[in-house]
């Protein structure tokens, strides 16, 4: 009878095992290998790891993956489960980097990494499908935006005053590098921060008591202690003093520090190193020196800004020329304008930094316009 009970013991436990290890197999899924996958990105997409990954594929620690071949992946290594986050598709477009879509989508580079088992070294390329995380509840407090699109001359500060926001919630609202272009038509989402003031009956209805108290109030007030006072006399010209000042200060700014640089040497593509520039780091460095970024190169900063009228050049304006030999149709040359219908520019035929008149045959010839950055 003993021995009975003993065999009957034995093949209980044997069928708890049995189930056990079953168990363990139903939680294993079936993963591809793609092209520049590690056991240890794998490892981490599934939340297990590598040791666990090689024991379910009998692989040796000198084995390796090959692009393509089906390997058995544990999900059941952590016995508590995280939440996972929810995730969205998002294409990567050109210009696009982990920052820039972290920012975009409120997330964190990391958080993208993981999401996508990505490396640090890892390159993303145009056209690849990530996964990126996204928050299950958002804020009631949402930073609303609306849409506007770009009209000619529009600069991101005049947008920003316009719509009382800034320059950096702008950019990071749509994902922009401080050096990108705005073009005209283009549609951005500019943030709006203020909260719309309900103006309820119960408002309204205060508002006029107070009204009504302060008329009372007149009403007993002696006319001899209150005497009219003459209104003050203005000029017209007086609203624009202040701020026509300030312009006028930074353009003088501007052609000061231009001519500094009189005669420093041209060489293509220099940068500003050592005193040395091509025709639109020239012009980049004054500029930013006033805390204004334009673009790089003349044809960029030939869209950059509000454009201005051959009549209308003011001290400090960029302008634009074609220099090509055979008048190819579009700017290839940047200078700053100086008044008195001259400007100063990095010269490839002179190899310096100088001051030229608009009106010489060869400038004004190839003139293509003009433009004044905000």
């Amino acid at each position: 009878m003993k021995k009975l009970y003993a065999l009957l013991f034995a093949l209980s436990v044997a069928t708890v095992s049995v189930k056990a290890s079953a168990q363990t197999v139903k939680h294993t899924i079936k993963h591809t290998v793609k092209k520049g996958e590690t056991l240890s990105s794998i490892a981490r997409k599934h939340r297990t790891s590598i040791t666990k990954i090689r024991s379910a594929n009998g692989l040796k620690e000198s084995d390796v993956i090959k692009y393509g071949k089906v390997l058995k992946v544990p999900t059941n290594a952590y016995v508590a489960k995280k939440k996972s986050t929810p995730t969205k598709k998002y294409v990567i477009k050109k210009g696009d980097t982990l920052s820039v879509i972290a920012l975009k989508h409120k997330t964190s580079v990391k958080k993208i990494r993981e999401a996508n088992g990505l490396k640090k070294s890892d390159t993303i390329k145009i056209g690849k499908v990530l996964k990126v995380p996204t928050k299950a509840n958002t804020s009631n407090n949402v930073v609303r935006s609306k849409k506007y699109v770009i009209k000619s001359g529009d600069t991101l500060s005049g947008i920003a005053r316009k719509h009382s926001t800034t320059v950096s919630k702008i950019r990071k609202t749509n994902g922009l590098k401080k050096n990108d272009v705005l073009k005209v038509g283009k549609v951005l989402k500019v943030p709006q921060t203020k909260k719309a003031i309900r103006y309820t009956s119960k408002n309204k209805t205060s508002t006029n008591k107070k009204l009504a108290a302060s008329l009372k109030n007149l009403e007993t007030i002696s006319l001899a202690k209150n005497k009219k006072q003459k209104p003050k006399s203005f000029n017209f010209t007086d609203i624009f003093a202040s701020n026509s000042k300030k312009n006028n200060d930074r353009c003088k700014s501007i052609t000061s520090l231009a001519k500094t640089k009189l005669g420093k040497r041209y060489v293509w593509g220099a940068s500003g190193n050592k005193n040395t520039y091509d025709c639109s780091s020239f012009t980049k460095y004054v500029y930013k020196n006033h805390g204004i970024n334009i673009p790089r190169t003349s044809i960029k900063q030939s869209k950059f800004g509000k454009y201005v009228k051959r009549s209308e050049l003011q001290k400090g304006d960029l302008v634009f020329f074609d220099t090509s030999k055979r008048r190819k149709g579009y700017v290839n040359h940047v200078g700053i304008y100086l008044g008195d219908n001259k400007f100063i520019h990095a010269s490839s035929a002179k190899k310096k930094v100088v001051i030229t008149r608009l009106d010489k045959n060869f400038y004004s010839n190839r003139y293509k316009g003009a433009r004044r950055p905000s």
